[in-house]
């Protein structure tokens, strides 16, 4: 596997893959590595010729310094990771000036509404911080095909539509949510929790599973105060949000349309530390 350093580097090896005719399946990761971020690359493994990671902790997109000072990093322990799996031919692991040569700063996007539900609502900026450093790493590593897990769907659905309205030529593909064997979504934070703690939000999934048992028997409404009810018994846990929305628009529903397909997103505070989900609705 070949470590790739600055842009220089990565632009030389991309134009020897791109001589040789390869198809690139690429998917960028901010380190912190675990096995939801290997099924992207299984993923990409099965459609390409090569695969490229690469291991940046963008800064504008975070809203707390405090978080960008927090968030884990161990570059060797994630290179390490990479090799022994076998999946990947190249990381590109860049410094802040490959990325942002002269302000570390984000370009504003305008993504047609989807930046202002959920997370866009406590995190104004965030997306215009996503957009910036991807539309900059595609830019970069010219992928043919690139993958994002399902877990940040909404991030998901941003990429995709600023790839529509830049005309980018890359095939964006989401990848199922990868759940540890209690059905906790895998996440880099969950290293933040204790063994017990993980296994106790595994509530978290079984909530979700009980949303699409009672989805479209029972209320939006009464849905919400269901799953308010199973976190106020759950000690060291805050709900921060439930809500059904619009898989399209990611608008908040509260009335299920037949012709329209819908997702639960869930956001849990454990023990301080901020988990995500959601779950297609049948």
């Amino acid at each position: 596997m070949e470590v790739l350093k600055n842009k220089k580097t990565l632009q030389d090896f991309i134009e020897r893959q791109r001589e040789m005719g390869k198809k690139i399946g690429f998917a960028p990761t901010m380190g912190a590595l675990h096995d939801g971020h290997l099924s992207l690359y299984e993923a990409a493994r099965a459609e390409n010729d090569l695969v490229i990671s690469s291991i940046f902790v963008n800064p504008t997109q975070f809203n707390n310094p405090e978080d960008l000072k927090k968030y884990p990093r161990d570059t060797n322990r994630d290179i390490s990771i990479l090799q022994k799996s076998g999946l990947v031919d190249a990381v590109y692991i860049p410094e802040v000036h490959d990325i942002y040569p002269e302000k570390a700063e984000s370009s504003h996007y305008d993504f047609d509404g989807l930046e202002n539900e959920m997370e866009g609502k406590s995190r104004p900026g965030h997306f215009d911080g996503v957009g910036t450093v991807v539309e900059e790493l595609f830019n970069q590593v010219k992928p043919d095909n690139a993958y994002f897990g399902e877990k940040d769907y909404q991030q998901l659905a941003i990429i995709k539509k600023m790839v529509d309205k830049k005309h980018l030529p890359i095939k964006i593909k989401g990848v199922d949510i990868y759940r540890a064997k209690n059905g906790l979504a895998l996440s880099s934070r969950n290293q933040r929790l204790t063994e017990e703690r993980r296994e106790d939000s595994k509530v978290i999934y079984e909530t979700l599973i009980k949303v699409n048992e009672w989805f479209r028997v029972v209320s939006i409404s009464e849905i919400k105060n269901k799953v308010k009810d199973i976190f106020d018994d759950q000690k060291g846990m805050q709900l921060e949000y439930f809500l059904i929305a619009d898989e399209n628009t990611l608008k908040e529903t509260d009335f299920f349309y037949k012709d329209k397909s819908y997702r639960a997103f869930i956001v849990v505070m454990v023990d301080g530390v901020r988990l995500i989900d959601n779950m297609h609705l049948d």
